[in-house]
């Protein structure tokens, strides 16, 4: 049977990047203690007032048809928890609520570019924007990001890749598997160029809320941008609410109205329940989200110190997010075989930088979704791992070295 172009199209490199972490989930169900580091999943439960929101709402019977563009009550509280990053007050129509982060750039993306378009996004990227610029028959333009620079995007480089053809940037800060974030300068850089080209800018911000170092700028919130600038977020992070699958746009509202068109194929609205549990996790101020984000602040900084004068290895200390790259090129390993290795030998799964884009070849992305001890634990074995390939290194050419001698003689 045949398939349409499609399937080849969000195949590809990106879509087998999560082999390891299935064979990592496999090695855990035959009952092998694994330590799990390869998804951005959070270790939280939603915190309890949350979830009885959503009890509650399931209790008095919503559970019919939503407003596609998502509920009203929802859009407004949206609205009110961006206005601050935004500087302004921010309207009900220029949100439309999707099922997550995920989908919303899908969404967007497909409201913005033809097939042939050309989008500009910082490389390493996260793994799913590959297939989804696929989609919709864009051409993804990396720009690469350099680990001596931490990561972070120049926005000379990006000024040289401006074609005729080119539609969009899409940016991610804080970045994912990075870390890396962009400073007020940057921004207003980066700004200039979409205005002076006439670009629109995908702001991917699910991070925002799990930034450390440094201050989050919304570039929306810049001179001439609001008009240009999609901004994407979710609760799927910061209130350890993957699993519920709600996310937002935030842009002028001609392009909320085609998501609306977009999101009437698509999905036809969101559960009510889980849209009311959404609106209670913006509007209250749940003291256990500012200690999930303590919690990961800290064990960045636990990682970073573990890790710190260890041969082999070296961690890229992120500003913000639930990552740290993790630097093994002195291992002589390319990130897949060590991560391989890392997996099979020493119960550790991480994924591989190579997956994210070249930029980041010869690192691993590491989550910070343990606690302390079993992440300490994880750093102890990454280190003996990379000890241990350095050792069989040694050896190597200390042998080589002898047969040399040998044949010399």
């Amino acid at each position: 049977m045949r398939f349409s172009a499609l399937t080849q199209r969000i195949a590809g490199d990106s879509a087998t990047a999560w082999s390891l972490h299935y064979r990592a989930q496999a090695l855990q169900r035959q009952g092998r203690e694994i330590l799990l580091l390869s998804v951005g999943d959070p270790d939280f439960d939603t915190p309890v007032p949350i979830v009885d929101a959503a009890v509650h709402s399931l209790r008095a019977g919503d559970t019919h048809y939503t407003d596609v563009r998502g509920n009203l009550a929802l859009r407004q509280s949206i609205a009110r928890h961006h206005a601050g990053p935004f500087g302004r007050e921010v309207q009900s129509s220029e949100v439309v609520v999707l099922a997550g982060a995920q989908c919303a750039v899908y969404a967007v993306v497909h409201c913005l570019l033809d097939p042939g378009d050309e989008i500009i996004v910082a490389e390493p990227m996260y793994v799913t924007y590959e297939g989804v610029f696929g989609a919709c028959g864009a051409k993804a333009v990396p720009v690469p990001v350099k680990p001596e620079n931490g990561f972070k995007v120049e926005p000379a480089d990006i000024a040289a890749l401006i074609t005729p053809r080119t539609r969009a940037l899409l940016i991610n800060s804080p970045h994912n598997p990075t870390g890396a974030s962009l400073s007020r300068a940057t921004w207003e850089q980066l700004a200039s160029l979409c205005i002076k080209h006439d670009l629109w800018l995908i702001s991917d911000e699910v991070y925002s809320e799990l930034l450390y170092e440094g201050e989050h700028i919304s570039p929306a919130s810049l001179p001439g941008m609001a008009a240009r600038t999609a901004t994407i977020n979710s609760v799927s992070k910061s209130h350890a609410m993957s699993g519920w699958r709600v996310g937002w746009v935030i842009g002028p509202p001609p392009l909320m109205d085609h998501l609306a068109n977009l999101a009437m194929a698509l999905l036809y609205g969101l559960p009510d329940f889980i849209q009311r549990a959404v609106q209670v996790a913006l509007d209250t101020q749940e003291p256990a989200v500012a200690q999930m984000r303590e919690i990961y602040r800290q064990r960045r900084d636990r990682v970073c110190a573990a890790l710190a004068g260890c041969l082999g290895v070296r961690a890229h200390r992120p500003d913000g997010g639930m990552f740290v790259m993790v630097d093994i090129r002195e291992t002589g390993l390319d990130a897949q075989a060590f991560a391989d290795r890392l997996l099979e030998h020493y119960g550790v799964a991480v994924l591989a930088g190579d997956a994210f884009g070249p930029s980041a070849a010869g690192h691993l992305r590491m989550g910070l979704v343990l606690d302390n001890e079993r992440l300490a634990e994880a750093c102890r074995r990454i280190v003996q791992c990379a000890a241990d390939v350095l050792q069989e290194r040694f050896a190597l050419t200390v042998l080589r070295g002898q047969t040399l001698a040998s044949k010399a003689g």
